[in-house]
């Protein structure tokens, strides 16, 4: 007779489901290393599956578990971390920004910013930059978090709503 294990199920921040496994977790968190070191690259499922020595289909579904956002969401998050960054601390053109953040087309790179964030890339460069300094003494890590996208609805998915009205702006789009 075999001995009895005991498991315990833990649910990820998704509530999809139960955790994926340790060994699973370390090599999600593989991809997701590599997606950070180089979120201007070009990150599909099958890339990422291969970095964590999984299926595509495995591999997107435990990522959401994992992280709570599916891959390509957190891809563009990453993205939109970087150039609201660029935008805000150096002189770069907003066409230089979209191409380093791994953007093909610079209209593409405006209309998500402009959904995601709720302003124009240039607006947002402005708006950024007469924000007083006491945000300079604040850590980068907790300033990063705070100005964090929201993607847990699609972005497609969000402008329908707001047009319906059935979804307020976050508070960043607000501000």
């Amino acid at each position: 007779m075999a001995p009895k294990t005991r498991r315990t199920t833990v649910l990820a921040p998704s509530d999809t489901g139960p955790t994926p496994s340790p060994a699973l977790l370390r090599r999600l968190l593989r991809a997701k290393d590599h997606v950070d070191a180089a979120s201007h690259e070009a990150w599909p499922v099958k890339r990422l599956a291969a970095l964590s020595g999984t299926s595509e289909a495995h591999f997107a579904r435990a990522f959401k578990q994992a992280f709570g956002l599916p891959p390509h969401r957190y891809l563009l998050t990453r993205r939109i971390e970087q150039a609201n960054t660029l935008l805000r601390d150096t002189d770069f053109s907003i066409t230089e920004i979209a191409f380093a953040t791994g953007w093909e087309s610079v209209g593409t790179f405006g209309r998500i910013f402009r959904d995601i964030n709720g302003r124009s890339p240039g607006e947002f460069r402005r708006h950024a930059r007469q924000i007083p300094a006491p945000l300079a003494a604040m850590p980068a890590c907790v300033l990063k978090a705070a100005q964090r996208p929201d993607l847990n609805i699609a972005v497609l998915e969000k402008r329908r709503r707001m047009a319906n009205g059935t979804v307020r702006p976050s508070t960043r789009e607000g501000t």
